[in-house]
Order: C-alpha cells, then sequence, then structure tokens
C-alpha cells in the first residue's frame, strides 16, 4: 500500500499503487479541491505540489508519490491566507473557480522559487486553462501575492472555508492515518 504524507499527514493508501493521484486525493481523502479536469496533463486544474513542485495529479500514479510530501490546495492555507488565494480575490481574478485551485498552487510554487516574476515568468510557470478568461487578472494578482510574500504590501483577508479538512474527511475508507513515532 502507497505511503506518503498529504498536507503535512503521513497516509497509507489502500488502493492500486497504479492508480492515477488525483483519483486517490479526491476520492479517497475527500480533498476536493484538486480538480477532475481533462485527465491527460493539459487544462492544470488538479495541480498538486509534489515535494514542493506543481505538478499535475492525473499524470502520476501512487506507486510515483509514494514516499513523498503532497500539497493540495487545502493544505496550502486552511484558512485561505496565502498571498495568492488573498490577492486572487483582491484582484476578482476569480469567476467560476473551477481552475482556481490548480492556479493557486501553480502560482504558491513560483512564488517559492521568484517572490517577484515578470510576467512572462508567471505566464512560464502558469499555464493552467481558464474557461473564464481571467488572465490578465491573473497576472496582477501573482504580481501583488509577490509583494505580500516580499512583505511590501498587504491584504485584508478573503473568508475563511465553511468546513475543515478533518470534518470533510471524517469517513474515509480507502485511506487510514499513519503512526508515526514521535521524538521526545
Amino acid at each position: 500500500m502507497p505511503r506518503l504524507t498529504v498536507n503535512d499527514r503521513p497516509v497509507e493508501f489502500r488502493m492500486d499503487p497504479q492508480t492515477p493521484l488525483l483519483w486517490a486525493l479526491r476520492d479517497a481523502a475527500n480533498l476536493t479541491g484538486t480538480k477532475y479536469g481533462c485527465g491527460i496533463g493539459d487544462c492544470g486544474a488538479c495541480m498538486v505540489l509534489v515535494d514542493g513542485e506543481a505538478l499535475r495529479s492525473c499524470l502520476i500514479t501512487l506507486a510515483e508519490a509514494e514516499g513523498r510530501f503532497v500539497t493540495t490546495v487545502e493544505g496550502l492555507s486552511r484558512d485561505r491566507s496565502h498571498p495568492v488565494q488573498q490577492a486572487l480575490v483582491a484582484e476578482q481574478a476569480i469567476q467560476c473557480g473551477f481552475c482556481t485551485p490548480g492556479i493557486v498552487i501553480a502560482a504558491a510554487s513560483l512564488l517559492s522559487r521568484n517572490a517577484d516574476p515578470s510576467e512572462a515568468e508567471i505566464k512560464a510557470a502558469v499555464p493552467n486553462l481558464c474557461r473564464c478568461g481571467v488572465y490578465p487578472r491573473l497576472v496582477r494578482a501573482i504580481q501583488r501575492a509577490g509583494r505580500v510574500t516580499r512583505r511590501l504590501e498587504t491584504i485584508s483577508a478573503a473568508p475563511a472555508p465553511g468546513i475543515t479538512a478533518e470534518d470533510a474527511a471524517q469517513s474515509v475508507p480507502a485511506m487510514k492515518a499513519v503512526d508515526t513515532p514521535h521524538a521526545d
């Protein structure tokens, strides 16, 4: 059974190791922020951080993720306080919201490497498809998030979500928590 760390929690998925990570996250872990999109890696709606790198979870198997650290949009910030989340709201760069989690993950990955990206760097690092066409506002939002990251600006908090990940995942039959020894 594949073991990995998801949103800072060690887990073991009781699933076929060839299962796409996307399916395990959504169907077994109830982490539905990661979206089913095209299923072939084109749209970016399923982006997650794997060891800090933004990757399309539809293209990674549980076996390939074994032993790695996976962060979903739920794990990025439980209270929506991440600079990218705040800036997307402030710049009104969210329309239907379907692509938003993948964009947040891709932008967060970029800003972790470069907190002052150019427009060209943003466009290269955030290849996600958005059918609502928020691209100009998206670039402004990511640049603003960079300023927040560099502590040149602050943004008022967006509303907190209505449910915690723990509440949503109370009964997850295909996933179990892995006991880890605590250092004393």
